[in-house]
């Protein structure tokens, strides 16, 4: 940590996602000194193409729906920083955060809420083609947007069958692409999907994509055998790294999949240090804006509990 006086604030919170900017809405409104700090404003949802299954929109591009929350936020007197905190220590005020840009905050809470990411495959053009033109990371955010179109999803995973349990209303056709020779799905999901199975869903085992097609937009993929298979869309379903590593070195607790263990109050094991959002497994596999909102919310208020009611 650097010798510049800190900042000092009452809450402070990692992540400028929805779980992030739905903390701060509260703990504005609680009139708590509030500070937000992230490195990738809006999080996943500011990469959605179109949000349609968020109350009060119709449809919704993903960043506008976060540049609309983000004003919200800052009409009640939040300051929200684009930075990336690096470092996280206990001190006796609370908390002392440093941020890659030399920024040094103190705070009486944190809250974790800076998300999970989402596995890439590490293709050229997946940055480009993510940007709403066929490329997608949340089946359950965007599969609706794909009625009576062709698509593929990767993944062997729960996450990918209970896409693909999703996608079958809409899609057509779905290529369910697969590295290894069978699915890992829960029991229950997986036998939603087994009447579906050789009809409109056909996987493909022992199957990795190997280069994106297209030129302004994905038009198909080429596999690891040399098909080129024709494609509306493709969703990558291959999991979420949990930014966890600045809580773990405090001794935060994780649950058994790495996520930050929380309970009903999303409070860590450790007094002052909140979580909320997508670096959690609350709601499980079940990741979207409106549990990241809710938990965002209830993490404030017990910050604000526990400022007006320390416990002994």
């Amino acid at each position: 940590m650097s010798e510049i006086e800190p900042t000092q604030v009452d809450i402070l919170i990692v992540g400028s996602g929805m779980a992030g900017l739905s903390a701060a809405l509260y703990a504005g409104r609680y009139e708590l000194k509030t500070l937000v700090i992230g490195h990738e404003f809006g999080g996943a949802t500011s990469t959605a193409w179109t949000v349609e299954n968020y109350p009060g929109f119709k449809s919704i591009d993903g960043y506008d729906l976060m540049i609309k929350v983000k004003e919200q936020v800052e009409g009640v007197g939040v300051k929200i920083i684009s930075d990336k905190v690096v470092e996280l220590d206990k001190v006796a005020a609370g908390f002392v955060i440093a941020t890659e840009h030399g920024e040094e905050v103190t705070a009486r809470a944190i809250i974790m809420a800076n998300g999970a990411a989402r596995r890439k495959l590490g293709l050229p053009k997946e940055g480009e083609f993510a940007k709403g033109k066929g490329l997608h990371y949340c089946t359950t955010c965007d599969g609706p947007l794909y009625k009576g179109k062709t698509i593929g999803v990767v993944g062997s995973g729960d996450a990918s069958v209970k896409g693909m349990n999703l996608a079958v209303q809409y899609a057509e056709k779905i290529y369910s692409l697969v590295r290894g020779d069978k699915l890992k799905a829960e029991p229950i999901n997986y036998s939603r999907l087994e009447p579906h199975l050789g009809k409109e869903v056909e996987v493909l085992f022992k199957t990795e994509v190997k280069e994106l097609l297209g030129e302004d937009r994905l038009t198909g993929v080429k596999l690891s055998n040399g098909r080129e298979l024709p494609l509306d869309g493709l969703f990558v379903e291959i999991g979420a790294v949990p930014e966890v590593e600045l809580v773990q070195k405090l001794g935060v607790t994780l649950d058994k999949y790495g996520y930050i263990a929380v309970n009903n109050e999303m409070e860590t094991n450790i007094e002052g240090i909140l979580a909320a959002g997508d670096v959690t497994n609350f709601f499980g596999h079940f990741k979207q804006d409106i549990t990241a909102a809710a938990m965002g919310a209830v993490a404030a208020t017990s910050a604000f509990n526990l400022r007006q009611h320390p416990k002994p």
